[in-house]
């Protein structure tokens, strides 16, 4: 993760063949379609593990989207294959970004979302490395395109990210400052990120200060949970801030 680099880390390279994504798990509306919400899981994880907990919420009125990542080498793995959204060195401020696989997957989240009826509110969330691209998402929509040039094709009205990161943070001022529309999209977002103070994967620092970053840039409406004993894992009493999060802000 990095707070002070922008720069593209060792994931998908140009003219490489392109990973490809695993089995999507789609949670249907138990009542009236009202949202769609892409949720994206952890490293070495799948969509169907949190496909499961979703189905559990009270939220009759979302519907659940659960890609899982492409199989790919992780550098933090020592190049070992495993699920991953994009390439991760290590969890430092200085690490690296794998751009090229952030943009890749950021793709394919508002290529999920894109299909979806005109008058469905869309949002993206995650936990741990799905927090980290549901973030980098958030700041696509933000700016209105991505890093390649490409028009962001979904209109979003939330993001959650759990336990994770914010990724390419100092570019976030430029991203922001390069779009006159911008401002007001970060100023009317709702964004809820929670952390752990005993999370011993994604250290509770790296939360905290992803919240900052994201409030010092105009990320008004951005909500920060903490919770005392919780680790690098997901409580009822998360998911519920998530419940009240999303039905707060989505009208349900």
């Amino acid at each position: 993760m990095s707070y002070g680099s922008s720069s593209i880390g060792s994931g998908l390279k140009s003219g490489s063949r392109p990973f490809e994504f695993g089995r999507t798990h789609v949670v249907r509306p138990k009542g009236r379609h009202l949202a769609t919400i892409v949720w994206l899981h952890g490293l070495g994880d799948n969509g169907a593990s949190w496909s499961s907990l979703l189905e559990t919420l009270p939220l009759p009125n979302i519907k659940w989207i659960c890609p899982t990542a492409p199989t790919r080498p992780v550098s933090v793995f020592g190049g070992f294959p495993s699920t991953a959204w994009f390439d991760v060195r290590d969890l430092s401020e200085d690490a690296p970004d794998d751009v090229e696989g952030m943009e890749a997957a950021a793709a394919h989240v508002a290529n999920l979302l894109s299909t979806e009826p005109a008058d469905i509110k869309l949002g993206v969330g995650g936990f741990s490395m799905g927090a980290a691209m549901a973030l980098y998402s958030a700041s696509c929509f933000v700016h209105g395109k991505y890093s390649n040039g490409n028009s962001y094709p979904v209109n979003l009205s939330v993001a959650i990210g759990l336990s994770g990161w914010l990724p390419c943070a100092r570019s976030l001022k430029e991203k922001i400052g390069s779009c006159p529309e911008a401002p007001t999209r970060a100023s009317s977002l709702p964004v809820l990120l929670c952390h752990g103070k005993s999370d011993d994967v994604v250290q509770y620092k790296h939360g905290e200060k992803s919240a900052e970053v994201l409030k010092s840039h105009g990320f008004s409406k951005l909500t920060f949970k903490s919770y005392s004993s919780m680790g690098h894992y997901t409580v009822p009493e998360e998911m519920e801030e998530v419940c009240k999060f999303l039905t707060s802000n989505l009208g349900l």
